[in-house]
């Protein structure tokens, strides 16, 4: 049973027991995350596409941990105009559990 499900502007595809990184939630360490943006669902009676979203179905995971990415450098610079500069970002992530996937 698999479904994917969108949070943060991205789709996943949620599996039960499988760990993965989405874009930051405010959930503490240890909470329950629900997901209802439920765009598809493959369980035992079938397949079930959602126009946008499936009717009833939500993805239960647990919030593992908080924390950001590695640092990705930015560097510009403009060649015999004595201009250079540099920056760093690191994007933060929540690491999620899916417990469940209910379908309608």
């Amino acid at each position: 049973m698999y479904a994917i499900v969108e949070t943060g502007g991205r789709q996943f595809r949620m599996e039960p027991a499988k760990t993965l990184r989405i874009p930051k939630v405010e959930t503490p360490v240890g909470g329950t995350l629900e997901l209802d943006t439920v765009l598809l669902v493959h369980g035992d009676s079938g397949l079930a596409v959602g126009r946008p979203r499936v009717d009833g179905a939500k993805v239960v995971a647990e919030v593992v941990k908080q924390g950001r990415e590695e640092k990705v450098i930015v560097f510009k610079k403009k060649r015999r105009k004595r201009y250079q500069k540099k920056n760093g970002h690191r994007q933060p992530f929540t690491e999620i559990r899916v417990k469940e996937i209910l379908s309608a």
